[in-house]
C-alpha cells in the first residue's frame, strides 16, 4: 500500500552526552562519565523516527551551520532519506548543540545552544511550495524552533487540509498567548510541559486530565499527555489512559520524539488517535532500552515485532 507524506518542521542538534552514574547538583561535579556524541535535535529526532517508523516520504523543514556538524547531519539525513531540499545553511552561524547528562536510571538533563535554529524563519516555511504540503498527510513540529516560524507552519498546514501534531517541548511560557492552538489536531506534552502550559500543577492523578481540558479549552482539538512509565492519557471528548510497556531504560533522552514520529506516521496512515498512541508508545519503549537520540529510534519492523 502506498503511504501518504509527512512533513516535519523543527531543529536540528549535535548531541553531546556524559553518561554518568547520577546527575550532579548544582556546582557539583561527578567523576566516572562516558562521552559520545550523537546526532540530535527534536525536529531531526522526529523526522528520522517517522522516516523509520515507515517507508514514508519525509520532507525535512529545518536549518543548520556552515560547519562540521551541520555538513555531518545532513549527510545523516540523505543516508537516513529524509528529503533534504528545504534544510538551509545560515553562513556564520553553529550548527545547534546540545549538551545532555544520563544517569545510570537513565534519567537527564539537557541543556541547549540553539545556534541556526534560532534563524528559521517563517519566510523558510513560505518557501516551500504549496505542492509538498499538498502532498503531505501530517504535520509534525516542535519548539525547538522561533515561535513564529512554528506558527506559520501549522497555519499552511491546516489551510491544506494536513492532520497537525504540535510537541510542546521544551514549553514555551508565549504559546498561551499566541492563539497558536487553534491550528493544533493533537498537542502532545508531557507531563511537566502540560503543567507548565496551564499551571495545574504535576502529581495529581487527575492533574494531566485537567491540564488536557484545559489545553483543549485554549484551542487544541485533542491532547496526549505522556507520562513516561505510567504511559500517556489520550483526551479528546473522553479521556483514554494508554498503559506503557515495562522495559529498563538506559536513556530516556529520545522517547518523546520516538513516540511523536511514531505517532505521526501511524495518523498520516489512517489509524484513529487510540491506535496510533498504543503504536506510538511501543516506539518508545524501545527506544529508552538504547543509547543516544537518533541511534535509539526504532524502525517499523522492530516497532510490530515488540513484544514487553
Amino acid at each position: 500500500m502506498a503511504s501518504p507524506a509527512i512533513l516535519v518542521l523543527g531543529s536540528v542538534n549535535t548531541d553531546l552526552v556524559v553518561r554518568g552514574p547520577r546527575l550532579p547538583a548544582p556546582g557539583e561535579t561527578v567523576l566516572g562519565g562516558h562521552f559520545y556524541q550523537a546526532h540530535g535535535g527534536k525536529g531531526a529526532n522526529q523526522a528520522v523516527a517517522a522516516a523509520r517508523a515507515a517507508a514514508l516520504p519525509v520532507t525535512f523543514v529545518a536549518a543548520i551551520g556552515d560547519d562540521p556538524f551541520g555538513r555531518q547531519a545532513l549527510d545523516h539525513f540523505r543516508g537516513e532519506a529524509l528529503d533534504c531540499r528545504f534544510i538551509k545553511t545560515v553562513p556564520g552561524e553553529p550548527t545547534g548543540v546540545a549538551l545532555i547528562l544520563v544517569d545510570a536510571r537513565g534519567e537527564n538533563l539537557i541543556s541547549v545552544a540553539s545556534g541556526a535554529n534560532l534563524h528559521l524563519t517563517a519566510s523558510d516555511v513560505d518557501s516551500v511550495p504549496d505542492e509538498v504540503f499538498g502532498e503531505a498527510k501530517v504535520l509534525l513540529t516542535c519548539l525547538e524552533s522561533p515561535l513564529e516560524t512554528v506558527a506559520r507552519g501549522l497555519v499552511r498546514a491546516q489551510s491544506a487540509g494536513l492532520t497537525t501534531i504540535l510537541n510542546p517541548a521544551p514549553a514555551h511560557e508565549d504559546l498561551a498567548g499566541a492563539d497558536l492552538l487553534r491550528y493544533v489536531d493533537i498537542l502532545t506534552p508531557n507531563e511537566g510541559e502540560a503543567a507548565a502550559l496551564t499551571g495545574v500543577p504535576p502529581g495529581d492523578s487527575s492533574g494531566p486530565e485537567i491540564a488536557a481540558r484545559r489545553l483543549q479549552q485554549m484551542g487544541c482539538r485533542n491532547c496526549v499527555v505522556t507520562l513516561g512509565p505510567r504511559g500517556c492519557l489520550v483526551v479528546s471528548q473522553e479521556a483514554v489512559t494508554v498503559e506503557s510497556h515495562p522495559v529498563d531504560a538506559v536513556d530516556t533522552t529520545a522517547a518523546g520524539d520516538a513516540f511523536n514520529g511514531a505517532l505521526a506516521v501511524a495518523i498520516a496512515e489512517g489509524r484513529t488517535l487510540l491506535e496510533a498512541t498504543r503504536w506510538a508508545t511501543r516506539a518508545a519503549a524501545i527506544a529508552v532500552t538504547r543509547r543516544g537520540a537518533q541511534p535509539s529510534l526504532p524502525t517499523r519492523a522492530e516497532i510490530d515485532a515488540f513484544s514487553p
